[in-house]
């Protein structure tokens, strides 16, 4: 009976040789042949696809059709119950010539800064406490993280009873030092320091994890050589923690605003019964409150569209920005 491996000279089997154009070793018979081969070759190609399918059906009826959606109706006159009127850029000019919403933009951007910047600075500055080893510091870690898992009815509701102008504890310990009762809701200024309270308390903690994490993946040497050089812990801190976590504070300051731009819950609990204008005065309403007063209070879907597709293009430009800065920081860095 003869056998497929052939003999050399010396008695010893002779390699097999490999195909290059098909990358298969003589005698490799391949894939079965017919439909079973495309069968295989349609599964190799397919298959990929079929998995990341769910998400991006998802993303575009959840995501990307509600936006061409807005984007159309931003363009018509909209009520509630009524057909739709075709009137091109007439939402935007009037947004334009509307003094309401060039306020609301205005206690957007100043709610935005001050609930920002004092979060973020104390989110990094207990990241840099708990990064050095002490007690219960996993307790600790936990503890941070649980204003953030609090819901934002019962955080707004206790913070309304500690800036109550009558009893709250807030005037009480003002009232220690001097200050008399101050008007946290009628007022503009005390009322978006109130707010800014409540969001600088639930994700202070949360951004505090974010740099801890950054944290820890610095290298040691660097501190080690920043030690041997006479640093101290501040200096320290300034000179290697930050320049070394510098992409995840700008990933933070864009997280950040983006929840600022879309400031809603807060005042408008804490407003009450005027939560929805944003105060008797509109002294604290944003543009996610105006947005819905047009929409589901005034009924006027069109202009309500046009300021969620003037969010967006805010939140664009605050990106790119950002962007811009961190790529120039980058730049820096390189040379």
């Amino acid at each position: 009976m003869a056998t497929s491996v052939r003999a050399t000279s010396d008695g010893s089997p002779r390699p097999s040789r490999t195909d290059p154009s098909t990358n298969r070793k003589s005698g490799d018979p391949g894939p079965p042949g017919g439909w079973r081969a495309k069968a295989y070759r349609l599964d190799t190609k397919a298959s990929p696809y079929a998995y990341i399918a769910p998400f991006f059906l998802c993303f575009a009826a959840f995501g990307l059709f509600p936006l061409i959606y807005t984007g159309w109706l931003s363009f018509h006159q909209v009520e509630l119950g009524t057909h739709a009127k075709w009137v091109g850029l007439q939402n935007y000019t009037d947004l334009w010539n509307n003094s309401f919403f060039w306020t609301a933009l205005r206690n957007t951007f100043t709610l935005g800064v001050i609930s920002t910047v004092p979060q973020l600075a104390m989110a990094i500055g207990l990241a840099h406490l708990l990064n050095y080893h002490m007690r219960a510091r996993g307790f600790f870690r936990v503890a941070i993280l649980a204003p953030y898992a609090t819901s934002i009815a019962a955080a707004t509701l206790v913070f309304i009873q500690l800036f109550n102008p009558d009893y709250g504890l807030i005037n009480q310990l003002l009232g220690h030092v001097g200050i008399g009762n101050v008007q946290w809701s009628s007022s503009k200024w005390p009322a978006q320091i109130a707010i800014s309270s409540i969001v600088t308390w639930r994700w202070t903690g949360y951004n505090a994890l974010i740099y801890l994490a950054a944290m820890q993946a610095v290298p040691g040497d660097l501190y080690e050589a920043a030690a041997l050089d006479g640093a101290s812990r501040w200096r320290q801190f300034i000179s290697v923690t930050v320049p070394s976590i510098r992409p995840t504070i700008f990933f933070t300051i864009i997280v950040s605003t983006i929840g600022a731009t879309q400031l809603f819950g807060e005042p408008l609990i804490f407003g009450g019964n005027v939560g929805v204008s944003g105060g008797s005065d509109h002294q604290y309403q944003t543009l996610s409150l105006y947005m819905y007063d047009k929409g589901w209070q005034v009924g006027e879907l069109g202009q309500a569209s046009a300021v969620a597709w003037v969010m967006l293009l805010i939140l664009l430009l605050i990106g790119a920005v950002q962007l811009l800065v961190l790529r120039s920081n980058r730049r820096k860095l390189g040379s």
